[in-house]
Parts: C-alpha cells; sequence; structure tokens
C-alpha cells in the first residue's frame, strides 16, 4: 500500500468544499429547507429566448502553458518507481493546478532521452518512470494516453515533449535496457562528457528520431510537437578547462569526402536545420492541425540586438533558430528568456522585442519563463512583469511557458497566488494558427431549457476542441471556456444574452449563436 505524498495547495483557498452529516435527520431538514425555499420564493414564469444578432465581445488571446519536466523527476513522476496509483494522482495534480490558474496547455516530457514515458515498441520505457529501463508500469496503463485524456477533459492543450538527440545521461543508479539506442545502434551515438548523444549528422540517427515523433504524432491525440533548446549538446570542458568538441569527425569526413563545400560549423547547423525542416513538414503531412513549437536558447548570437551578452547558441550547440522562424519551419518558438527584466546584456524587453521582429511569417512567438526562479532568487512579481510586457509587446498573440510545473504546485513564493488573483485571472484562448487551418467551425444549435439550462449540439463535420460560452448579465460579460465534451451549462438567473461559439483544433473560433431574453413574451 502507498501513501500519496501531499503537497501545498496550487492556490490556497480554491478547494472544492463538502460536508456531511447522519442519518434521516439531515435529509429531512435540507427538505424542510428547500419546501420553505419554494413558499417563499415561487419559481417564475417560464423564460423565452429568441435568436438574436447581438455580438458578444471577443475572448481573451493568450498562450498559457508550463512544462511538466521528467528528466531526472524534476516535475514528475516525484521518484522513479512510484505505484501506479501515485503516479496518476501526481499528475493529476498538476493538471488541476493548470487549471486552477487558468492555464490553457501543459508541455509533457514524453522522451526525455532515447526512452519513452509512453508505450513504444521503438523505444525503451523511461527509468525515470518505472525505475528500471525498459519496464512497463504495472498494473499497466500508458501515461501519455492518460495525459492526453486528463488534459482535454480539462480543456488544456497537451504539447508532447521531445528531446531529440540526448540519448542518455548515465547514472550508476539505474542500467540500459538491450532495446536502448545505445545498445541497439552503438554506431550512432557519440560519447560527450558525460553525455550519450545522438550525432545528428548521420542521417540515420536523424530518420530514428523522427520515426520516433511520428509514431507518437499518429498514435495519440497530442496538440503539438515540442522540442526544447538541446539539438548539438552545450559545451563541456576538459580537466584544462577547454571546451571538449563533439566527436563527429567519423561523418564530417564522410560529408567532406562525398563532395560537400561547406564548413563543419555550417555542416552542423544545417544538420539541425534540415532536420527541423522534415519534422515541420511530416507533423502537417499526416495531421495537419498538430502544431510544431521549439524552445530554443534566449540569444541567438551576442550582439542580437546590440546590447545584448551571453552564449552564442549559433556558434557553440549550432541552433540557428532565427532561421527556422523566419522560414516558418514552426507554428510556435518559445525562446528560454530565463533573465529578469533588468538584467544587464540580456534585458528581457529588449530580447522578447528582438524575436517578435524577426517574425516575418507571422508565426506564434511565446517565450518561456523562468517560473522556477521565484522563491529562490526571485519574487514572484518579477514573473507579473514579465507577463506584463509580453502583452504590451504582442498583443493578441501573446502568451507564455512557465518553467517549470513543480514550483507552481508548491505556489512556492506566492506565484501561483499572484497569477491566480492577477494576470491569469480570467480564462483565455490559445491565439490562433490560421495557417494550419483557416477554416471557422460552424455556428453551434443552442437552446435554453426549462429550468435555465443551456445546451447546444455541434454543427458540420468539424468536432471542435473548445466552447466559449458567454452571458451577459445587467450589461455585465461574463466568458466561459469549456471543453468540447461539456453541452451545457446552468445559467446563473436569467441572463439578458447567451452567446455559444465553437473554437477548432488550430484555435479558430467561429461566429456566435447568439439568444435573448424577450421581455414580452406572448402568453
Amino acid at each position: 500500500m502507498w501513501v500519496q505524498r501531499l503537497k501545498p495547495s496550487c492556490i490556497p483557498g480554491r478547494v472544492a468544499t463538502s460536508f456531511t452529516a447522519n442519518g434521516m435527520n439531515f435529509k429531512k431538514q435540507v427538505l424542510a429547507w428547500l419546501l420553505a425555499l419554494l413558499v417563499a420564493f415561487p419559481l417564475p414564469a417560464a423564460v423565452v429566448y429568441i435568436p438574436s444578432t447581438a455580438q458578444p465581445p471577443a475572448s481573451n488571446r493568450e498562450f498559457r502553458a508550463m512544462w511538466i519536466a521528467t528528466m531526472v523527476n524534476i516535475d514528475w513522476p516525484s521518484k522513479p518507481g512510484l505505484p501506479v496509483p501515485q503516479q496518476k494522482a501526481e499528475l493529476l495534480a498538476i493538471l488541476d493546478c493548470a487549471v486552477k490558474l487558468n492555464l490553457n496547455a501543459v508541455i509533457f516530457q514524453v522522451r526525455p532521452g532515447s526512452d519513452a514515458m509512453y508505450a513504444s515498441s521503438i523505444e525503451p520505457w523511461s527509468y525515470y518512470l518505472t525505475g528500471a529501463m525498459g519496464k512497463a508500469p504495472a498494473p499497466f496503463y500508458d501515461p501519455l494516453a492518460f495525459a492526453v485524456e486528463e488534459a482535454h477533459k480539462r480543456g488544456l492543450e497537451l504539447h508532447a515533449y521531445f528531446n531529440p538527440f540526448r540519448a542518455a545521461q548515465p547514472s550508476k543508479k539505474w542500467q540500459f535496457s538491450s532495446n536502448h539506442i545505445s545498445r541497439t545502434r552503438p554506431d550512432l551515438v557519440r560519447q560527450y562528457g558525460n553525455l550519450l548523444w545522438l550525432d545528428p549528422g548521420e542521417r540515420e540517427a536523424q530518420d530514428h528520431v523522427l520515426k520516433v515523433v511520428m509514431d507518437v504524432v499518429n498514435r495519440y491525440d497530442i496538440d503539438a510537437v515540442h522540442f526544447d533548446d538541446y539539438f548539438y549538446p552545450y559545451k563541456q570542458q576538459d580537466a584544462r578547462n577547454r571546451d571538449i568538441d563533439f566527436p563527429d569527425s567519423k561523418t564530417w569526413k564522410r560529408f567532406v569526402a562525398g563532395g560537400g563545400k561547406l564548413s563543419r560549423d555550417d555542416w552542423r547547423r544545417e544538420n539541425i536545420n534540415s532536420f527541423v525542416h522534415r519534422v515541420h513538414d511530416s507533423i502537417h503531412a499526416a495531421k495537419p492541425w498538430v502544431k510544431f513549437g521549439i524552445s530554443p536558447f534566449g540569444i541567438w548570437q551576442p550582439g542580437y540586438p546590440p546590447q545584448v551578452k551571453g552564449l552564442n547558441a549559433y556558434d557553440s550547440i549550432y541552433a540557428d533558430s532565427r532561421k527556422w522562424l523566419m522560414n516558418g519551419w514552426v507554428d510556435y518558438l518559445s525562446p528560454q528568456l530565463y533573465w529578469a527584466v533588468e538584467s544587464p546584456g540580456q534585458s528581457f524587453p529588449v530580447l522578447l522585442k528582438w524575436w517578435l521582429e524577426q517574425n516575418s511569417k507571422n508565426r506564434n512567438v511565446w517565450p518561456g519563463i523562468a517560473s522556477e526562479k521565484v522563491g529562490r532568487t526571485w519574487k514572484a512579481n518579477e514573473i507579473i512583469r514579465q507577463i506584463q510586457i509580453i502583452r504590451e509587446q504582442a498583443g493578441d498573440r501573446a502568451g507564455e511557458a512557465l518553467y517549470s510545473a513543480e514550483g507552481l504546485v508548491q505556489n512556492r513564493g506566492g506565484l501561483a497566488s499572484a497569477l491566480a488573483q492577477g494576470v491569469y485571472s480570467r480564462q483565455a484562448l490559445v491565439p490562433g494558427s490560421p495557417w494550419l487551418n483557416s477554416t471557422n467551425p460552424a455556428q453551434p444549435r443552442l437552446t435554453v431549457a426549462v429550468g435555465g439550462k443551456l445546451k447546444w449540439e455541434a454543427v458540420g463535420n468539424e468536432a471542435p476542441f473548445l466552447w466559449v460560452v458567454q452571458m451577459k448579465t445587467k450589461g455585465q460579460w461574463q466568458t466561459i471556456i469549456l471543453p468540447e465534451k461539456v453541452r451545457n451549462h446552468s445559467l446563473a438567473g436569467t441572463p439578458e444574452i447567451v452567446a455559444v461559439t465553437a473554437v477548432n483544433r488550430s484555435g479558430m473560433a467561429g461566429l456566435p449563436t447568439v439568444l435573448q431574453r424577450e421581455e414580452h413574451p406572448s402568453k
């Protein structure tokens, strides 16, 4: 038997309340109260709603996501080998926290190091899940399928997060399974410092990663594929503090012998560029609505813009992330802007403005922000300021991804409370991706049933992903965003106007179906 580890509430005070009482006396009391209420406040005559040409206000738009990192159990599960019920409970607590914070997406790491947090015939089960690489959960379940289902129940997008070329970060705590790629295809794997790395210069290594990604795209109802900043590894140093070069001489010499004319650095960048392009095209050929996003290091090159200093991702890890954005090879880019607003050399607003200016294909730029620093070196207000700056610069295309779930679930530094009570106090839709699907969903059929229950049905062949339900009462609009499976909503009172709008997988909203209260219905 396991005992669930209790964690601090995501948002203190935002908990469901309940009460119990013993015996029939309590039930009789409740019935007596209800009868007294009916006598004192008789039910009004039926309220009639008729079609209306009124237009509800546009819904708020902002991408609000948090990463759920599984590498070395950063966010989930809390340690390897937990009983399945505890694994599920911990994941549900994270998803419930996302709902309480009015987030609309989670970025769930499914492949930490050429392993799988899901049932795969290509790569082994992750050590970080079961405590032994290659060992399935018992009793069996598929964490990715579970996460997708539970996220969608809550109206959350699920972005499947892959580390493309990291083969492993070996540890004395575990052993490789026989079906790990370091054992099945050691010719594709390089030892780099304390890491094992797939060589991006090996076409078969790229093919393997693409096969893994497309296996997930084809078998799971995910909303996006997400890569982080690891393509070639970050530089490690030898005993004399000199950078260790990535050991790809074999593949480099093969390229040169085949007539290749690029410099070695340009060749490495082109390996990544061509791979990113292939992944983008493959995803959209299979499922056009599935987004492809990357969260690269937040500085493209020092000096861009002029006052920026720091690591050169272009030359150090061979990531030409500006090119991916400018060529439209990503549907969203989340540069990791993990610096403070006033950080010298890495000013948050200065870097954000530069990235937005590179967006010539008008894709989505939703920076990653370092919520993990709150309660350690930052105060919650730093993240609040960053979100406000993103809104000022990006307008209705704004959005951010918070790294990562653990600090939010723990409400470390009061950040979760500050978000829920302030900048995230209202729900928001993910900004649309019209280049994926510019067709707006059909207007739903809408009725108000006796008793004040709003009911609706989808129209057309395309199932919506979300519903926007809006009610105008005493001149004030209220907006609620609901998952696709929900098809009714109990009205509080008798609003003057009610409206329901369908939203598809690409974030495109259709026309609302609007009803207004008939003030003097015929008798």
